[in-house]
């Protein structure tokens, strides 16, 4: 529950900042500083999505892998696979 906490807060961050960055486009900031912001937002966004993804290997991906159903083994697999290829 407490990684849960953790996520929320950086999901959280990643929004507020989000409407900052949008703010500040809007009124012609710096581009640095925009980019920046925009990192900022891109580096919770990633921390938040580690954390689920380590819940999920934890919980649903260890279940699946010490049940009998090879097809959902497969699929499991096939899964984490799908996202690491859109994580790159």
């Amino acid at each position: 529950m407490e990684e849960n906490k953790k996520t929320i807060i950086a999901l959280k961050k990643a929004h507020s900042h989000l409407g900052n960055i949008i703010r500040m486009v809007e009124d012609g900031e710096y581009c640095i500083d925009i980019i920046q912001q925009n990192l900022a937002v891109i580096g919770l966004l990633k921390s938040a999505n580690g954390r689920v993804l380590e819940g999920h290997l934890n919980s649903c991906f260890a279940a699946a892998m010490r049940g009998t159903n090879e097809r959902r083994k497969k699929e499991m697999i096939a899964e984490i696979l799908a996202i690491n290829k859109l994580s790159e």
